[in-house]
């Protein structure tokens, strides 16, 4: 066999070889493939499988509410009236009449300042007085007869109404030594005893009026054109286990330079007595009542780039509204635009939810 014989019958078998190993291979592909059928349930499968289940979520109805401004803020409650009870004259402490922790009314004798010294004056100047009575008595008569000169009556004149300047000094240094209350009130405890020698510096007890009490608080400058006397504010003090309710009746006319804060003070009955003066007290002031506006959940509200949205149930889906908010309170904000009364407001699983997502309402939330 020659060469060129050898080569064709080579190149025939590497080409029968070649026939064999793709025949297979064929018969595979066409052995595989999808029947019309096959391909449409495959379809069916694939878009049966590709919808979502809805998202179970809470919501709360939109409905028209009554909105209370507030602010809360601190203060610390004060006496109507409270005083230092002190003595305007040195002296020895002679008695004491009140009993500490008790009412006293107006112009109760309190204390007593030894006096004896003034008594005496008191005395003498009233002999004085008399002897300067009789001497103008004369002086007049002799005056009348042109006895004597009307300086000479004027001199004895004058004596007369010196003795009773006198005597109206010494009778106001006496009152001082009777230490009375200026107002009517409850007595502290006393830091004096008696045979105590005091000073005007000396306090001897402190006296309260605690029927009303004032509080005393502070609130932002930017509140000072909406708090005026009248507001109602309300407020609760540690111990007390109540709620009190008090009226502000004056404003400080200036804001504080430091702190940048106006001072307010309002007044509050305490004829129980369970509110004492220096208690510390959180406070809630209303500034205004806005009727018939819509407020929905703070967690509602999604902030946005260009503002704020909310997410609401649409006849089973989820549907997106822009909203402009106005006040917030600690639960809630105001919604000024974009919602309606009766519309469903999506408060939770607010993450899993897009436009068009079909929606499970599990739970109606109160506001």
């Amino acid at each position: 066999m020659t060469t060129r014989t050898k080569r064709i019958v080579l190149w025939g078998i590497a080409a029968l070889a070649l026939v064999g190993l793709a025949i297979p291979k064929m018969t595979y592909l066409k052995g595989n493939q999808p029947s019309a059928d096959a391909k449409q349930a495959t379809g069916a499968r694939g878009a049966g499988g590709g919808k979502s289940a809805p998202v179970a979520v809470n919501a709360y109805v939109v409905a028209p509410s009554r909105l209370a401004d507030r602010i809360f803020v601190t203060g610390t409650v004060s006496a109507n009236e409270q005083v230092d009870i002190q003595s305007e004259v040195p002296g020895k402490i002679t008695r004491i009449f009140f009993k500490e922790g008790t009412a006293v009314a107006k112009g109760t004798l309190l204390a007593k300042i030894n006096d004896a010294d003034l008594q005496a004056q008191l005395v003498r100047a009233n002999y004085r007085k008399e002897l300067t009575v009789l001497k103008e008595a004369r002086q007049r008569q002799l005056r009348e007869k042109d006895a004597v000169s009307q300086s000479e009556y004027d001199v004895a004149l004058n004596d007369l109404n010196t003795s009773s300047a006198d005597i109206a000094l010494i009778k106001a240094q006496i009152a001082k030594t009777d230490i009375r209350a200026p107002f009517s009130g409850v007595v502290g405890l006393r830091n004096v005893s008696e045979g105590s020698y005091i000073s005007p510096t000396t306090k001897i007890v402190s006296l309260s009026n605690t029927n009303p009490v004032k509080i005393d608080f502070s609130v932002p400058e930017k509140y000072y054109s909406v708090v005026r006397p009248g507001s109602t504010i309300t407020f609760t003090i540690q111990g007390s286990g109540g709620t009190y309710t008090g009226r502000v009746y004056a404003v400080e006319p200036k804001i504080d330079q430091a702190t940048r804060t106006l001072l307010v003070r309002a007044v509050c009955s305490n004829g129980n007595g369970k509110i004492f003066p220096g208690a510390f007290a959180e406070i809630e002031l209303t500034l205004k009542q806005i009727e018939n506006t819509l407020m929905v959940p703070t967690e509602a509200v999604i902030p946005e780039a260009e503002g704020k949205k909310v997410f609401v149930s649409k006849e089973g889906k989820a549907e997106s509204r822009k909203v402009e908010v106005g006040i917030r309170t600690d639960k809630n904000v105001q919604v000024l635009s974009g919602l309606a009364p009766g519309d469903t407001v999506i408060t939770s699983g607010i993450l899993q939810v897009k436009p068009g997502t079909a929606l499970k309402i599990s739970t109606i939330q109160p506001l």
